[in-house]
């Protein structure tokens, strides 16, 4: 079974803009890539999140780490079922995720995912861009995903029987359509919202050790002009406490305190609100919902 979000890699032309970003507002540890990229620590892993130089913003891969090759060959049987082709990570990619070994594949919506083990880890510590307690990891990995799908059903057929992911809850709330996945002790670290005819990354979640954390980061925010794109709330599923900001990347960044831990006894509910309190909308005209692509249409359509 998949344990944990240990990564992801972005492709963005706004490294630059990440060098002050990563470390001074989001408190990540920071440090330059093999291809001219940036790579920022959060925690004892080498890395968690990876930006390379591209010309247009787009999510790369997502890693989600196993125990070991067996567990993810056991993933890969069931992927391959599905008519999905699995790759074997050569050396190379192994060691540029700094992992013993890999293996990769695309979902039904072009998303690529990649399932790794044996993460190295480093013996320095964390060291934050900003003076903050740090990020909530360990065992509950990097934090949670968020993707847009043209097709929820299709979705979580995919995500839950054939990758395993277990059914946390849904939202319903007039055009919102979501379903939140859990892995480990955090309440999701995958959740999937409807949007016909687009595939798209709507945010990363990191979680913080401290409700400080969280407010000295949108003040950092505020004086900076980064633009916060939902206003201080508090989930009525997760009941998370955060804010969001856009990205230099255009995605969005959920920056967040004490989410809710569930165990394998946790029964999934529904919602018909998101937020227990705030979570206004609160952006620049200009600011999109995320990395939004058209969906590519069925075959024989």
């Amino acid at each position: 079974m998949i344990r944990s979000l240990a990564y992801l890699g972005v492709t963005t032309p706004a490294i630059e803009e990440w060098r002050s970003f990563g470390p001074e507002v989001l408190g990540l540890d920071m440090a330059d890539g093999p291809d001219g990229g940036l790579r920022f620590k959060m925690d004892e892993a080498q890395w968690r999140l990876a930006l390379h130089p591209g010309e247009r913003d787009g999510v790369d891969y997502v890693g989600w780490s196993v125990v070991g090759e067996a567990e993810a060959r056991e993933i890969a049987k069931k992927v391959a079922a599905a008519g999905i082709e699995v790759h074997d990570g050569d050396a190379g990619l192994c060691a540029e995720r700094a992992t013993t070994g890999l293996l990769w594949f695309e979902d039904p919506f072009g998303i690529r995912h990649e399932l790794s083990w044996g993460r190295l880890i480093v013996q320095s510590s964390f060291r934050p861009g900003r003076a903050m307690s740090g990020f909530k990891t360990g065992e509950q990995g990097m934090g949670h995903v968020v993707f847009m799908v043209p097709d929820i059903k299709k979705a979580d057929e995919f995500y839950s029987e054939v990758m395993g992911f277990k059914l946390s809850d849904l939202i319903i709330q007039g055009p919102l359509n979501a379903r939140f996945y859990h892995i480990n002790g955090r309440h999701h670290s995958l959740a999937v919202a409807e949007a016909p005819g687009v595939v798209g990354f709507q945010h990363l979640m990191l979680e913080v050790n401290s409700l400080d954390d969280v407010g000295m980061a949108l003040d950092e925010c505020e004086r900076r002009g980064v633009p916060i794109t939902m206003t201080l709330g508090r989930h009525v599923n997760d009941l998370m406490t955060s804010f969001y900001l856009e990205s230099p990347s255009a995605f969005h960044i959920e920056y967040g305190y004490g989410g809710l831990q569930v165990d394998d006894l946790w029964e999934p509910k529904t919602f018909d609100r998101m937020s227990i309190w705030g979570h206004h909308r609160h952006q620049a005209p200009d600011a999109g919902p995320g990395l939004i692509l058209k969906a590519e249409p069925p075959a024989g359509a």
